[in-house]
C-alpha cells in the first residue's frame, strides 16, 4: 500500500506526528463545534454566565500568571485557551508520530484506540487532577460521550496526517 514505508524514523515520525497533531486540534474543534449545534440546548443566560471555563483556558490563565506574571484580559483569554489546545494537540501529535514509527500497536484502530486512551489519561484523570474541570463523575454521560468522540476523531485524523506525510507523496 502506499502508505507503508521502507524505513522507520523517529524524527520523521516526530515531525509528520506534529503536523498532523496540529491539523487534527482543528479537525477536532470543528467536530465538538458541530455536534453542539446538533446536540446542545441553548443554554440560559444565567447558565452561560456561571459555566466555568473550558480546561484550556484556565491552563492558558495558570500559565501566564505563574510563568509570565501577567493576568489575562477578558479579550486575551480566547486566544490564549486555543494556544494551549493546538499546542498540547501538536505536541502529543509528535508523541503519537515517533512512537507510530516503531510500534504497530500506536496505530491500532488507524488511532482510533490511542485517541481513546489519550481521552481516558487527559479529560478523565489529568484535567480533574491539575483541577481544571469537575471531578468525571459530576458530568453526564453524554459530555464523556461527546469528548471520547472527540479525541477519536484527533487521533485518526492525526494518524492519517502522519500516514500521508510519511508515505513520500509530499516529498515528491
Amino acid at each position: 500500500m502506499f502508505w507503508e514505508r521502507q524505513q522507520h524514523s523517529t524524527w520523521k515520525g516526530l515531525v509528520a506526528g506534529a503536523i498532523g497533531g496540529a491539523v487534527a486540534s482543528f479537525a477536532m474543534n470543528q467536530f465538538q463545534a458541530g455536534m453542539s449545534k446538533l446536540f446542545e440546548k441553548p443554554a440560559s443566560k444565567e447558565q452561560r454566565s456561571g459555566s466555568e471555563e473550558p480546561a484550556t483556558v484556565q491552563a492558558a490563565v495558570a500559565v501566564s500568571e505563574t510563568v509570565f506574571d501577567h493576568h489575562l484580559a477578558p479579550a486575551e483569554k480566547e486566544w490564549a485557551g486555543e494556544l494551549v489546545h493546538y499546542s498540547y494537540g501538536t505536541a502529543v501529535g509528535a508523541l503519537y508520530g515517533a512512537a507510530a514509527e516503531h510500534w504497530e500497536d500506536v496505530r491500532m484502530g488507524e488511532g482510533a484506540v490511542f485517541g481513546a486512551a489519550l481521552w481516558a489519561l487527559s479529560d478523565e484523570v489529568a484535567v480533574p487532577a491539575f483541577r481544571l474541570s469537575k471531578g468525571p463523575l459530576e458530568y453526564p454521560l453524554r459530555a464523556h460521550a461527546m469528548a471520547l468522540a472527540s479525541h477519536v476523531v484527533y487521533s485518526v485524523t492525526t494518524e492519517l496526517a502522519r500516514r500521508f506525510l510519511r508515505s513520500g507523496v509530499v516529498s515528491r
